[in-house]
């Protein structure tokens, strides 16, 4: 009998085949429940005493050749058929690509404009404190903004909140720095309004501020017609006074759009005028919150709506398309 698994041995080693099926078979003949190990472990208990300590070492010998016989058949196999059907050299399945979210498309844009005459980016927290979110920025403790119904307190006492206007960064970036300043501070912003096709509690503002010696309105007006003829390719803009705590004089801005299609008429309501964003000089009491001489020192600021110019560009209707992850509306700005 130990012959006959001596045998055995030398045919599981010299035994090749890449067919599934002979190599299922090899296993079957081997290792199935009818195979010859188990015929072997079932004549073990007819084995005489003295013979039992060989005739197991020569069985489990023979167990483990197969066990390592059948790893080693498979993985040929499955590199042979890798081999036959597959040309390794093919590209692989195509992928659909990615593309850029139309807000991160205009905001670059919108950075690149400004970039080209000076201005660089300053980033921010967005978890901000009230003196950089408000005080500083000459909002009166009574202000509307500073109420629950507007903003989002995370704690009060002192308060800390998300920020509702990226100016906080403009008041961080003057705390640190001394003019000339001409920065950029682009982000999301977080008040509590209503979500509709209009508004919505999470959007991204881009906010401008340049500081420096002899500063004047007309400065920004110009800079402002050359961020339209750029970026809408259209130059005429009107400046409508308004309001803001933390610039004064303040104005609206708008730009004319045009009474050109169906669209025009709709977007404009009939006046061909489109508000784009809000401006305004620097009130001084703004520049000694953050220890810069307003005597010496003037300064232009204004902000806009990433989505709204968004909008504008790309004639959608709803400000939550921009925060569904709907690929149907995302597909379609992968060649912009």
């Amino acid at each position: 009998m130990i012959e006959k698994i001596e045998e055995l041995l030398a045919e599981v080693n010299g035994f090749k085949s890449t067919s599934k099926e002979e190599i299922e078979n090899f296993r079957i003949r081997y290792s199935g429940k009818k195979g010859i190990l188990n015929d072997f472990f079932e004549k073990f208990k007819e084995v005489p005493n003295d013979q039992k300590k060989e005739f197991g070492q020569k069985i489990n010998t023979l167990k483990n050749a197969v066990a390592v016989k059948l790893e080693h058949l498979k993985n040929a196999s499955a590199s042979s058929l890798i081999l036959e059907k597959d040309d390794l050299t093919k590209p692989a399945f195509p992928q659909d690509l990615g593309s850029r979210h139309p807000i991160n498309i205009v905001k670059h844009r919108i950075i690149e404009i400004f970039k080209s005459i000076g201005f660089a980016v300053a980033d921010g927290p967005e978890i901000e404190d009230d003196w950089h979110n408000f005080t500083a920025l000459n909002l009166p403790e009574y202000h509307p903004a500073r109420d629950m119904q507007d903003t989002f307190f995370i704690e009060q006492n002192p308060d800390i909140l998300l920020r509702t206007h990226t100016s906080s960064v403009q008041i961080r970036y003057m705390e640190e720095n001394q003019p000339p300043i001409r920065i950029l501070s682009p982000g999301r912003v977080f008040r509590n309004e209503a979500v509709s096709s209009r508004s919505h509690c999470i959007f991204h503002q881009i906010e401008g501020l340049y500081i420096d010696e002899n500063v004047s309105f007309a400065d920004l007006k110009q800079t402002i017609q050359f961020f339209t003829t750029e970026l809408f390719g259209k130059s005429k803009i009107r400046l409508r006074p308004s309001y803001f705590p933390f610039t004064e004089p303040s104005a609206e801005i708008d730009v004319y759009w045009g009474l050109n299609s169906e669209t025009d008429y709709r977007i404009t309501k009939g006046t061909g005028w489109l508000e784009i964003m809000g401006c305004g000089m620097v009130d001084p009491a703004v520049l000694k919150n953050v220890n810069i001489d307003s005597e010496k020192y003037s300064g232009y600021a204004f902000g806009m709506g990433i989505e709204r110019i968004v909008m504008l560009l790309y004639q959608m209707s709803d400000i939550r398309m921009f925060f569904e992850n709907d690929i149907r509306t995302l597909e379609q700005f992968k060649t912009l």
